[in-house]
């Protein structure tokens, strides 16, 4: 591979030095407050992608716990280090991250030999960490390997964000086959790791409907069966695929489809919802990391089952969010063709799961269209030239900031790992299919999607 490397090297970091340094928050900009734009740099779209896809990788690499190799679950620029949490990392965002660390080494930002040591030490790192039947929790300590409770009872196994780690470890796995040994050896490591995944486990006791947790101390008290629509459908591809604890292909037609109802779709903004988004939301449509989670491998172009085009759902999820912000129902400032996009993030009011209805609060996430660029090409480049060249008072060292609202006039330099990771691993799917061609190729993905009745163009 490496065969996308159109600029140099020092054009690269020399334009993220600019980026960086203009855009670095003073300490009057760190009160709240959106600031005008101060620098306006003339650059061509090719390389406001290098540099976006360049400072997001950069969370993953300069940015990751120093004992695991991991992502940090969150960097906050306008406090003093150290945080109190700089060492609980996240399994989800990790995930996207060892996808965006690929994108690192083809793009030429490291080597594949660095790549390599990093992949090791996180991978040596998930093998001796905590895990519950296979699956690890959603925090855990960097330093140890311990969990981290994410909530009181939800100290234990986390399926979804365990799918979401074992999709990027396939990936990483799938470019490095075929290599020298101490690429191979990861391979195996790797595999290790996915074949200890007790899918099965996670039925409660042979139900046809995953659940999401599992406690040794609280058992199944969460009480969080998977169904209906949202960011988790790679964990049933997964589950499906595994050649250890496999999934029967009942527990996806009854649990994950809900019997079928998933089905149930709406005309919104003159485009079909194509599926029901209204299992766990009042509204139409759901947040657009719905759209990019699953789909940093799973190739939704030219995928269907017997519930969807899988293309048009992700696409008409993307344009829905695009119209709903250029109408502005809520009036909101800012919003508009250069300016849309709203997906979980922080905000006024700390962590808010904003999509377009009632839990619209005005803030704009830049996850969200970013991380939409194989969906909305032109509506994402739009937003990307907002940012770079009319707010760039909007974007620091590891990219854009988490998200922002001109309404209420509020910002904060922080980062979250499950936001900056979609963003390079999405554009380079945009630019080239790579995560997207790795993953697909994976003869148990390509098992498990066939047992689901999933058909897909290979490629």
């Amino acid at each position: 591979m490496n065969q996308y490397k159109n600029y140099s090297i020092l054009l690269i970091y020399s334009i993220a030095f600019v980026l960086i340094m203009g855009c670095r928050p003073s300490s009057k900009q760190t009160n709240n407050k959106s600031v005008k734009a101060s620098n306006k740099l003339q650059l061509n779209d090719e390389q406001l992608l290098d540099t976006i896809q360049y400072q997001t990788f950069q969370y993953f690499w300069s940015g990751a716990e120093k004992n695991s190799g991991m992502a940090c679950e969150r960097i906050h620029m306008d406090e003093i280090y150290p945080q109190n949490d700089q060492h609980v990392v996240t399994l989800g965002g990790s995930g996207f991250g060892v996808m965006a660390i690929l994108v690192g080494v083809e793009r030429g930002f490291i080597s594949r030999s660095e790549a390599l040591v990093r992949y090791q030490q996180i991978v040596d790192f998930l093998g001796n960490a905590d895990r519950f039947h296979g699956a690890w929790p959603h925090w855990l300590d960097g330093r140890t390997g311990k969990v981290v409770p994410f909530g009181k009872k939800d100290n234990g196994g986390d399926l979804v964000e365990s799918a979401f780690m074992i999709q990027g470890l396939l990936t990483v796995a799938e470019y490095f086959k075929g290599g020298n040994e101490a690429e191979q050896q990861l391979v195996r490591d790797i595999e290790k790791l996915w074949h200890d995944v007790e899918w099965s486990w996670y039925t409660k006791g042979g139900e046809n409907v995953l659940y999401w947790h599992w406690s040794p101390e609280y058992n199944w008290e969460m009480n969080f069966p998977v169904g209906g629509y949202n960011e988790c459908l790679i964990m049933y591809v997964l589950a499906a695929a595994s050649p250890t604890y496999p999934i029967k292909p009942e527990v996806y037609h009854q649990g994950w489809t809900v019997n079928g109802q998933i089905t149930k779709d709406t005309i919104y903004y003159e485009l079909p919802t194509v599926l029901n988004y209204f299992e766990h939301n009042d509204d139409a449509i759901g947040p657009l990391f719905w759209a990019h989670y699953s789909y940093l491998g799973l190739n939704p172009q030219g995928l269907s089952d017997k519930y969807a085009d899988y293309d048009e759902l992700t696409t008409n999820h993307a344009k829905i969010h695009y119209r709903y912000c250029v109408d502005n129902p809520g009036g909101f400032k800012g919003y508009g063709p250069n300016q849309w996009g709203l997906t979980s993030s922080y905000s006024m009011k700390g962590y808010a799961g904003h999509h377009p209805g009632n839990e619209d609060l005005g803030v704009i996430s830049p996850t969200a269209a970013l991380s939409s660029f194989p969906y909305t090409p032109a509506e994402s480049m739009s937003f990307l030239k907002y940012l770079y060249t009319e707010a760039d008072s909007l974007v620091g060292k590891y990219g854009p900031y988490d998200a922002y609202s001109h309404s209420h006039n509020w910002y904060l330099p922080r980062y979250l790992a499950i936001d900056q990771g979609p963003i390079p691993v999405m554009i380079e799917n945009y630019r080239t299919g790579l995560l997207w061609n790795l993953f697909m190729k994976n003869d148990d993905v390509k098992n498990g999607l066939q047992k689901l009745g999933f058909k897909y163009a290979e490629k």
